[in-house]
């Protein structure tokens, strides 16, 4: 579910704002008379987003150097990474 509110809310309710943020762990679109203003979310949240796009931008550099030739990774290196990956986003989570 998305959430939107007017940008008023976050002055007049901001522990109404930040609960919302932290039991939806979504974002909080705020809109400025009508139009799209500011996004606001709990840092867990935010944590956990920028782990995912760490992840996937190391998942699309490693795709485009395997198909510019690169040599690959053993199955070990691979599993090693993975679960780096996987710890990362846990240790996001759990901030």
């Amino acid at each position: 579910m998305i959430n939107i509110k007017p940008s008023a809310a976050i002055r007049k309710n901001y522990n109404e704002i930040s609960e919302l943020c932290k039991r939806s762990g979504e974002p909080v679109y705020l809109t400025k008379n009508g139009e799209g203003d500011l996004v606001v979310m709990d840092i867990e949240t935010f944590a956990r987003r920028e782990s995912m796009l760490r992840l996937r931008e190391s998942l699309v550099n490693a795709q485009e150097s395997r198909l510019n030739g690169k040599s690959g990774h053993s199955i070990d290196e691979v599993s090693a990474m993975m679960k780096a990956a996987v710890r990362e986003v846990l240790d996001g989570q759990r901030k």
